[in-house]
């Protein structure tokens, strides 16, 4: 049995995995670190993670990217495997992470659903052979009033992982009012909506002469989240240091 600690448990992320972990097997939340007041859980709640006593083999982080560095301390120190959900992240953090996977296991995604890393893992064999053939490459992505970064990091990684296959040859467009210029071909546009209670939808266009060819994941409730993050503490627990992914957690399902 995997014993778990969930950190940021009274975020509607915490409390969605709180609920999620008990329909699945091999997996348990031994406790819970949350300075704010939140619902009643069957597990203890601890306001910092110096003040929690309970052993546990990995951590799940639904939190905010200010407290991401804290935790990146402590689990080098204490050698605790971490699934880092958090998006959001500064280039000095990100670098953080690297540094703190060569003392403990880090699996970090900007997005925990299956479908979307299964998704991006089909959008690098798309980018091979249309983009190569000279389609254009849109990414629109749609989030809740409510979400604080955009582009999300969802957004990113499936640029990422276009570009990636295709040798790194783009670069990102955020804003095109900025200026008035046609657009460039070797560049991937990344539009942000952010609007009542939508849990995330993006779609990836490739636009060529005549033809258009549309990828779309949409995420109706936040479960598919937590569903990845605790199938991806059952795979982290255990493992040597490192940076891990989805595709990992994907490869090993």
């Amino acid at each position: 049995m995997v014993k778990m600690i969930m950190h940021g448990c009274n975020g509607a992320m915490g409390r969605t995995i709180t609920e999620l972990v008990n329909d699945m097997d091999g997996i348990v939340i031994v406790a819970g670190i949350d300075p704010g007041q939140g619902s009643q859980v069957n597990y203890p709640v601890f306001a910092s993670l110096e003040a929690c006593d309970v052993e546990a083999d990995v951590i799940v982080d639904f939190a905010s990217a200010k407290a991401v560095d804290h935790l990146l301390d402590y689990c080098a120190d204490h050698r605790m495997p971490l699934v880092l959900c958090t998006t959001g992240l500064s280039e000095i953090q990100l670098q953080k992470v690297s540094e703190v996977s060569k003392k403990t296991a880090v699996l970090r995604s900007a997005n925990m659903s299956l479908g979307v890393n299964t998704l991006m893992k089909l959008l690098q064999d798309a980018a091979k052979v249309l983009a190569g053939a000279g389609f254009d490459v849109e990414i629109v992505e749609k989030h809740h009033n409510q979400k604080l970064d955009a582009p999300s990091g969802t957004a990113l990684a499936l640029a990422d992982s276009i570009n990636g296959a295709m040798g790194n040859q783009y670069h990102y467009k955020y804003d095109r009012s900025t200026e008035r210029a046609k657009r460039d071909q070797k560049e991937i546009g990344i539009s942000a909506v952010r609007g009542g209670s939508i849990v995330g939808e993006h779609e990836v266009i490739f636009a060529g002469k005549d033809e258009v060819v549309t990828f779309t994941h949409t995420a109706y409730s936040k479960a598919i989240f937590a569903k990845g993050a605790l199938e991806a503490a059952l795979f982290l627990a255990g493992k040597e240091p490192g940076l891990y992914n989805m595709a990992d957690v994907i490869d090993a399902v």
